[in-house]
């Protein structure tokens, strides 16, 4: 009966401070990065929900590990942020790295690699003759599609 008691009440803890494990996924996510002192563009507005629940994406086809393999992920589940591994903010002018080296050292560059990508591929399979790169498609793939003026 006391073992009973005791973890009723923890689980009242729990519930009561939201210390649940896991992270809340919101609806929408403003694509505010603290680590940016100005941004430059207006924010993005990343509709999650719609993104798993009407597009069908997995957790994975975003979220990855170093070595940039789908993390096998579930609705909840802890995630990093992108500029925890690819933590430059700032480019450094002049600098002569590659694409790949780019993407795997500058936040911004992986965040705009993961989404224009997809979006592109997403654009090229619906094989519309006037859109061969994926570019004009419904998946937006230019800046001024996910970033509002400011």
């Amino acid at each position: 009966m006391l073992t009973v008691l005791l973890i009723t009440g923890v689980a009242l803890v729990f519930a009561a401070t939201g210390l649940q494990a896991g992270t809340k996924v919101e609806d929408t996510i403003q694509m505010n990065t603290k680590e940016y002192a100005d941004h430059s563009k207006g924010l993005v507005e990343f509709t999650h929900k719609k993104h798993i629940e009407e597009y069908k994406l997995k957790c994975g086809e975003c979220h990855h590990d170093a070595e940039g393999k789908p993390l096998d992920l579930k609705s909840g589940d802890d995630v990093q942020r992108c500029v925890e591994c690819h933590k430059e903010t700032e480019k450094v002018k002049g600098e002569k790295i590659s694409k790949k080296d780019k993407i795997m050292k500058y936040q911004q560059e992986a965040m705009h690699a993961n989404c224009i990508e997809c979006h592109k591929e997403h654009n090229i399979s619906l094989k519309d003759p006037k859109d061969p790169r994926g570019t004009k498609g419904p998946a937006p793939a230019s800046c001024s599609k996910c970033h509002p003026k400011k």
